[in-house]
């Protein structure tokens, strides 16, 4: 078994407050979730109106599966000009290496 995850790090843009930020956020992690059955949650900067972390995971039988799902998810999470992605972090993992 693979497990694949990503963390992406957004700048929003003229927010000023939390309502404003769930606004954007909740679009983008429901996209996320429709358009490629993975699991995805917002997961940092919960109190700060002009950050969010998404985290996203992913588990396949073969590596490859779980690399492609991932590629495609970060392609789809860096195509949103309302935010700007500031970072991503990717780890893949073996269900030996736990």
């Amino acid at each position: 078994m693979w497990i694949g995850f990503a963390e992406f790090d957004y700048r929003l843009g003229d927010v000023h407050s939390l309502k404003q930020k769930r606004s954007i956020v909740r679009p983008i992690v429901a996209e996320l979730r429709r358009r490629f059955a993975v699991s995805v949650a917002e997961v940092g900067h919960l109190d700060m109106h002009r950050r969010a972390l998404i985290g996203t995971s992913v588990v396949a039988a073969d590596r490859t599966h779980v690399v492609d799902v991932l590629d495609a998810v970060e392609r789809s999470a860096a195509n949103h000009p309302e935010v700007e992605l500031l970072s991503m972090r990717r780890r893949i993992l073996n269900s030996e290496d736990l």
